[in-house]
C-alpha cells in the first residue's frame, strides 16, 4: 500500500477567526484522534493537497511527524478519517486523522476494480455494477489500494459475487459473500410502432361483401382510376 510522510505542528488557533487566518496563509487546520483524545494540528496546504488528490487517500498510511513545544517531535502513524471541502470553491478546509497501531488489525473500505470487459457486453448485453467497494480486515500495512476482479467470463444473464474475489494473505473480506458485484443483463428491444400514413395520403379503402354462404369477407376496393378504365372498355 502507499505510504505518505507529513510534517505537522500542534495548533493553538482554535477560533473561527484564527482558523480563517491560517487558511489565508495556506495553512490547513486538522485534528489527530488517538485513544479517545484529540490533538489540534496544522499542516501546510501544499503538503496535505498532495495526499488528498491521490486516488487512494482513505487507504494511504500517513506518517505524521508532529512538532510540539521546545522542539520536541513525535511520529504518529495514521489514516485519513474524514475531510471537509468548500461546496462552492471545492477547496480543502479541514482534515481529520485517526492514529493507528501497525501491529493491530483494522477494518476499512477498499474499492473494487473491474479489469476486463465481460463477454456478455461484447455480445450486446448491459453491464450493471451493484457493488463498488467491500469492507476488509487486515493490518494497516496490508491494506490493498483496490481489489481487482476479472469479469471477462461473465455472459448475459450471469453475475459475479463477493465470493469470487481473491485477496492476498492476511486480508479478510467482511462484506456478505453472497452480494452481487456486477451482472450482465440482456439488451432491451424496443417494439417498432406500425407505420402511420403521411398527412394527405388516404388509406386504401376496404369493403365487405356477402359470399354465397352468407359469410362476410374483406375485399380491397379497386382504385377509382382502374374502375373508370374498366367501364371505358365495356363501352367499346
Amino acid at each position: 500500500m502507499e505510504k505518505f510522510s507529513l510534517k505537522a505542528e500542534k495548533r493553538s488557533e482554535l477560533g473561527k477567526g484564527s482558523v480563517r487566518d491560517l487558511r489565508r496563509n495556506d495553512i490547513l487546520p486538522a485534528v489527530l484522534y488517538a485513544k479517545g483524545f484529540s490533538t489540534p494540528i496544522k499542516v501546510q496546504r501544499k503538503e496535505i493537497s498532495r495526499l488528498m488528490v491521490s486516488g487512494g487517500r482513505e487507504h494511504t498510511l500517513v506518517n505524521i511527524e508532529l512538532s510540539g513545544g521546545k522542539g520536541k517531535k513525535t511520529e504518529h502513524w495514521a489514516l485519513v478519517k474524514d475531510y471537509q471541502t468548500d461546496p462552492v470553491k471545492d477547496e480543502l478546509l479541514h482534515v481529520d486523522f485517526i492514529e493507528i497501531s501497525l501491529k493491530k488489525k483494522i477494518t476499512t473500505i477498499v474499492p473494487i476494480k473491474i479489469t476486463k470487459e465481460p463477454i456478455g457486453v461484447k455480445e450486446g448485453g448491459i453491464l450493471q455494477q451493484q457493488l463498488k467497494d467491500v469492507e476488509v480486515e487486515c493490518l494497516p500495512t496490508q491494506i490493498p489500494d483496490s481489489i481487482e476482479v476479472d469479469a471477462s467470463s461473465v455472459d448475459i444473464g450471469q453475475s459475479l459475487h463477493v465470493s469470487d474475489l481473491t485477496v492476498t494473505e492476511g486480508v479478510k473480506i467482511l462484506t456478505d459473500q453472497q452480494k452481487a458485484i456486477l451482472s450482465v443483463s440482456a439488451p432491451v428491444i424496443e417494439e417498432v410502432a406500425p407505420a402511420v400514413p403521411a398527412e394527405g395520403e388516404a388509406a386504401e379503402p376496404e369493403l365487405v361483401k356477402k359470399t354465397k354462404e352468407g359469410e362476410e369477407e374483406e375485399v380491397k376496393a379497386e382504385p377509382e382510376t382502374e374502375q373508370k378504365e374498366q367501364k371505358g372498355e365495356k363501352k367499346k
